[in-house]
């Protein structure tokens, strides 16, 4: 059953016996069901925003972080209605996320496609990216927090590019996300995109395995590139579509690299219609002129299976910018 949040009122501060605030002296937090098999080290390193990581690990170490009134070591595992005792802590002056304005808020609320069992299934839009960071200070999983202020647990499963569009996974209870994101490591979930890419793709190319390496340019920008030192990638491909100037591609990533699709695309010599980073300025021109203004790049599709052995199959509709560009070259001749 999918749960409505609230989407008048701004998310409401969270005083629950699970927060921690910087200002108190000794506080003491009670363990929510949700966050049962949590290591203490990561329950602290999550919610004391600002404290040095050093700091969370010295007062574990000398004793002053207790569960249940004893002494614990950093990977004590957490259970459900644990008391965990914090001394006074100082933390350093953060600015918090802004909130989402109302627009946002139902913007994310209208791609929610799938809320159930501590599972979180949400059609992201382009241009939004999944958190903050790198000059971004609000991101779908703080929307996400502010939209359900009572949810003790809200973390991402896996990540999106920001500029790609679609179905993207959110755990509501961390044993979710840990059986799911075992699974993505043993290529047991599956993922199903679509892209378009420039030119004519390869007859018989159906699969691309590359080394990716990251990079970071002067200027800061993160670009990847297929280097015999990074690591090992593979990309499934089907052409479904073929074009005059382009191909329509069903992908699925075995791994899961970043940046992994769009650079086996420029990789075969097929860079994907819109892509900034990877795709030629003129290419591009050619695709803006017939009305693409981001990067066609679409989860269409996710797979998995929930720790209680559900299976939970959820389809991503195409943003209706991209099927207007494919209705678009449908209609082109030569």
């Amino acid at each position: 059953m999918r749960s409505t949040p609230s989407l008048i009122k701004p998310a409401p501060t969270d005083n629950s016996s699970s927060t921690w605030t910087p200002s108190g002296g000794v506080q003491f937090l009670t363990v929510p069901l949700e966050l049962a098999g949590q290591r203490i080290d990561n329950f602290l390193l999550a919610r004391l925003k600002g404290v040095p990581r050093s700091r969370i690990y010295r007062i574990l170490r000398k004793g002053e972080v207790r569960v249940n009134k004893g002494r614990v070591k950093a990977e004590y595992k957490l259970k459900a209605d644990d008391v965990v005792r914090v001394p006074p802590i100082r933390a350093a002056s953060t600015a918090p996320a802004p909130l989402a304005g109302a627009s946002l808020r139902q913007l994310v609320e209208a791609s929610i496609l799938y809320d159930d069992n501590g599972l979180l299934i949400v059609n992201k839009p382009a241009g939004l990216a999944v958190h903050g960071g790198s000059g971004v200070r609000l991101g779908l999983i703080e929307v996400l927090r502010q939209m359900y202020p009572q949810s003790p647990f809200i973390e991402l499963v896996h990540r999106l590019d920001r500029d790609t569009s679609g179905a993207i996974m959110v755990a509501r209870k961390r044993a979710v996300l840990q059986h799911v994101q075992a699974d993505l490591r043993c290529s047991r979930v599956d993922k199903s995109y679509l892209a378009l890419a420039a030119g004519k793709w390869p007859r018989g190319r159906r699969v691309v395995e590359a080394c990716l390496r990251k990079n970071t340019l002067k200027s800061g920008e993160r670009m990847v590139s297929v280097h015999p030192d990074g690591k090992p990638s593979e990309s499934r491909f089907q052409v479904l579509e073929r074009f005059r100037t382009a191909t329509l591609l069903g992908v699925e990533p075995v791994t899961g690299r970043t940046h992994q699709i769009r650079v086996h695309a420029q990789f075969v010599g097929c860079p994907l219609a819109g892509d900034g980073k990877y795709t030629p300025d003129d290419v591009n021109r050619e695709f803006r002129n017939r009305g693409l203004k981001r990067l066609f790049l679409h989860s269409a599709s996710v797979a998995c299976r929930l720790p209680g052995g559900e299976k939970v199959r959820v389809a991503a509709p195409l943003p209706d910018e991209l099927g207007a560009l494919l209705k678009r070259l449908r209609g082109e001749v030569g």
